[in-house]
């Protein structure tokens, strides 16, 4: 079962995807959904079907008149919490077989990023009941970072690289006791600036300070194990690089449970009312093949599993943002 949002008659209404170019209205936005979920003790999907209505809308469409929104929204974009975790993956055999040799040299040799991932790789998917391997962990900023899928990635002006990163989001609601809930699961662009982080490790909290985007489709239900997608860069209608990333627990060194525990173990990431929206990691980057993006550049990632690609378009920004200080 997979949900996208869209604007419908000046308000955010969630629709069931039934075919490609068709999908079916329901009554209320996707949080209001989750929330009736968890009061009823009911699964969403049952939710879904008591909420359908007659009324059925063309999919293009949405996306021609630009009513399209990410799967899942606070009414209050403060109350939306946009994080992730890096060196989740394990990437391709050959890349995994050469992390695993670089893993056996000795400690003192290894960079921080090696030493975290060898960590996760030994105890990223614990036994069930037991606690794992902390993977590294950033924040991107709140619901204003994200961008709807079918519209554009802002570049600001200060920034050194514009870079798609492929990756799983796990969306969730927080209950009115402080229980996590997860709502499901959408494919993302993480999207960071990897000169900068590249400069300087310590910079990777300012390279993730950046817009993103997931959707368009939210998937209700269990996630496959393997998950094999495409990632592309098309330039004036032309594919400028493309290459297949691996996603899903089976290529992962952390399992999700394990990701999710390390995220909602602090207290206040389980504020009542609260969305938030955790990327999972990614092994496949166009940067890593030199590849720098331009104005008008636009990004599609797809999975299968979840429907229609996500797409986003890049704007970059020309003025510098300011940030002269008053003094009260």
């Amino acid at each position: 079962m997979r949900l996208i949002q869209c604007s419908h008659q000046g308000q955010i209404r969630s629709a069931l995807v039934e075919i490609e170019q068709q999908v079916r209205l329901l009554d209320a936005d996707t949080y209001t959904l989750a929330m009736r979920a968890i009061s009823s003790g009911k699964p969403l999907s049952d939710i879904v079907e008591s909420s359908m209505t007659e009324s059925r809308l063309d999919y293009q469409q949405l996306i021609n008149e630009k009513r399209l929104l990410p799967p899942l929204t606070h009414t209050d974009p403060a109350h939306c919490l946009v994080t992730g975790t890096g060196l989740t993956h394990l990437g391709s055999a050959d890349t995994r077989d050469a992390m695993h040799a670089k893993a056996k040299v000795d400690e003192s040799e290894m960079t921080d990023s090696m030493r975290m991932f060898k960590l996760g790789v030994e105890g990223g998917k614990p036994t069930a009941g037991e606690m794992g391997t902390q993977p590294e962990w950033f924040y991107k900023g709140d619901g204003n970072c994200v961008v709807a899928p079918e519209t554009e990635i802002p570049v600001p002006g200060f920034a050194e690289d514009a870079g798609e990163e492929p990756e799983l989001a796990g969306l969730y609601v927080i209950g009115n006791d402080g229980t996590p809930w997860r709502v499901g699961y959408a494919i993302g662009n993480e999207f960071s600036d990897h000169v900068t982080e590249r400069f300087n490790y310590l910079w990777l909290a300012h390279s993730k300070l950046r817009a993103c985007s997931f959707g368009p489709e939210l998937l209700i239900g269990d996630l496959p194990e393997h998950l094999e997608g495409s990632s592309r860069i098309v330039r004036n209608g032309k594919t400028l690089w493309e290459k297949p990333f691996l996603t899903g627990e089976a290529n992962m060194a952390h399992s999700l449970a394990n990701l999710e525990y390390h995220h909602f173990k602090y207290d206040n990431f389980r504020r009542p009312g609260d969305v938030h929206v955790h990327f999972f990691g990614t092994a496949t980057l166009s940067f890593a093949d030199g590849i720098s993006t331009q104005e008008g550049d636009r990004f599609d990632i797809s999975l299968p599993e979840f429907g229609r690609p996500l797409r986003n378009t890049l704007r970059f920004e020309t003025e510098k943002t300011t940030s002269a200080i008053s003094s009260l």
